[in-house]
């Protein structure tokens, strides 16, 4: 049986006086925080860092003993773009690649597609075939380097994994020694980066489910899955129902996998989480304390499994791209340390730091290493890191800790009533909830309610603006020729029935990825990935509302 969630104090509701003093969710703040806002139990709630149920922390220490990866995002042009990008952070001090891909690669359709052609390396790195994989981790040390591989819709992520098994075999490294994560999530596909031609909910959730099954079995040391609440955020959700989606497709994962035979305690351990730092500090922190809490009890309480590995909650945070304003673009690195610092108190595993210029443009290098730079002062200047959850035993936040978390197992249960999250996502329940959450927020924003510096407050007076970053202008063609030469070198015949096969395990049930990695060894395109999932996995149009 699942535990209770606290039973919160009331609150009363400000008083016009002393509006607009709530959280931005909406969580009632009061005026000074004290023991009455804390329910009965915080001992229990609380536990200490490292031990059930993480309220505090996953490690006994934290950062101490074991800071944050850190990870910045880099992707735009040809994989050799990409990868001098790549190699110039590790050098300046990141200690894991987060590499995006272009929207055709991340839904799998190839750069010689005409209605690709217009995105082609802009929102990321473009990859065709898997010589591109060569190109995008040459020099980088990959038994050395956690990668993590932004591929967020399944039908991309499948095979992007297998490109990228096959370019580090091709170097000498055994699956066995790669670490890191596929994004993989399919409600980037159905819910929030929404496309033509995208996979209906199910199937792309058994895609999701391959990946993560064929990883949990033969990649020990990767994370098969980053269950997206980054994107669920970004797209208009508040932090409850970030947290909510992403706790309930978590939970639907964990279900899927042990249905299909595989051991909790080996599979729970790899699931990991992405979430977003927004600007309200204190339900920032909030949230990924209850995160951490919500999900251990329910791994506990409601899968039976007592080991402490497989209920911890591990997660990434990226700092909210959405918050970053045009205007006095400058003011973004100040946005970027506040969140980042939220992410810390919260006890992230891993941090991105978005540049100041994304409002306008993809991260010149010197907003990339202002980015990395300020991650820096977090752990070596800030103090944050000498203390684990430096913020636990605070009134305003334990209150704030059990609200949410009051709040997200309602929504949870409204999920579980429609049937789960996949259904949640056919029926559009999961579109109406970002939709009508992302219209009240603009709406406060453009009546003044919210305020936005640079938009709304503080909007008048000169501004530099930042230094636009310069795309590469021939990546089209260049992706274009490489197809090109593949399609011309390989056997026609090699390809046509590694085709056959995948075709034939995607319309059987089977798990994809064997026959996946046997269709790169044949040089099968991106493209004709993508074109075979959706000839047989079918089409799905998206509900209105």
């Amino acid at each position: 049986m699942a535990s209770t969630p606290p039973q919160i104090a009331d609150v009363p509701l400000a008083t016009e006086s002393d509006r607009p003093f709530s959280t931005a969710s909406g969580f009632p703040l009061p005026v000074a925080a004290g023991d009455e806002h804390v329910a009965h139990g915080l001992a229990e709630r609380l536990g200490q860092p490292g031990s059930p149920p993480f309220t505090r922390g996953i490690h006994p220490s934290m950062y101490r003993t074991r800071p944050w990866t850190i990870r910045q995002l880099a992707g735009f042009g040809s994989a050799t773009d990409t990868n001098e990008r790549y190699r110039l952070l590790l050098e300046q001090g990141a200690t894991g690649i987060n590499g995006v891909f272009d929207y055709p690669s991340l839904r799998a359709f190839g750069s010689d597609d005409e209605q690709a052609a217009s995105d082609v390396g802009r929102g990321g790195v473009a990859v065709d075939v898997r010589d591109d994989f060569l190109d995008l981790f040459a020099d980088i040390p990959l038994a050395e380097t956690s990668v993590s591989l932004v591929s967020s819709q399944p039908i991309g992520a499948v095979p992007h994994l297998a490109m990228f098994l096959w370019a580090a075999r091709q170097r000498g490294f055994r699956a066995e020694q790669l670490t890191g994560t596929s994004q993989n999530d399919f409600l980037m596909e159905t819910a929030i980066t929404i496309a033509p031609k995208a996979l209906p909910p199910a199937a792309s959730f058994r895609l999701e489910c391959d990946v993560v099954e064929f990883t949990a079995r033969e990649m020990p040391g990767w994370n098969p899955i980053s269950v997206t609440g980054y994107n669920y955020r970004e797209a208009g959700s508040d932090a409850p129902l970030e947290l909510a989606l992403t706790l309930a497709h978590g939970q639907a994962v964990a279900r899927e996998m042990i249905d299909r035979g595989l051991d909790p305690r080996t599979i729970l351990p790899r699931l990991s989480f992405f979430l977003c730092a927004h600007n309200d500090l204190f339900e920032e922190v909030a949230k990924f304390r209850a995160a951490r809490r919500m999900w251990s009890r329910w791994v506990r309480d409601v899968l039976g499994v007592d080991d402490e590995r497989s209920q911890r909650f591990r997660f990434h945070v990226q700092t909210s791209g959405a918050t970053n304003v045009a205007r006095f673009a400058h003011v973004n690195i100040a946005r970027g340390a506040l969140q980042g610092l939220a992410a810390v108190l919260g006890g992230t595993q891993s941090l991105h730091i978005n540049g100041y210029d994304e409002a306008v443009s993809i991260p010149t290098e010197h907003a990339a290493l202002t980015a990395l730079r300020t991650q820096y002062v977090l752990l070596h200047e800030s103090g944050v890191a000498g203390s684990a959850d430096p913020l636990g035993g605070s009134y305003l936040v334990e209150h704030l800790t059990d609200a949410m978390e009051t709040r997200v197992a309602a929504m949870i249960r409204e999920i579980d009533e429609l049937g789960g999250i996949v259904a949640a996502t056919e029926s559009g329940w999961v579109h109406r909830e970002i939709s009508t959450l992302a219209f009240a927020h603009e709406r406060s924003i453009s009546d003044g309610e919210r305020k936005v510096v640079g938009i709304n407050v503080q909007a008048d007076g000169d501004d530099a603006p930042p230094e636009l970053f310069e795309l590469p202008t021939d990546t089209v063609n260049r992706q274009r020729e490489r197809i090109a030469a593949t399609r011309d070198r390989r056997d026609a015949g090699k390809v046509k029935e590694a085709l056959a096969r995948l075709g034939a395990d995607c319309g059987q049930g089977r798990n994809v990825m064997p026959a996946s990695l046997a269709a790169v060894d044949a040089d099968v395109t991106l493209g004709e990935f993508g074109d075979t999932f959706r000839e047989v996995l079918g089409q799905w149009q998206f509900p209105l509302w």
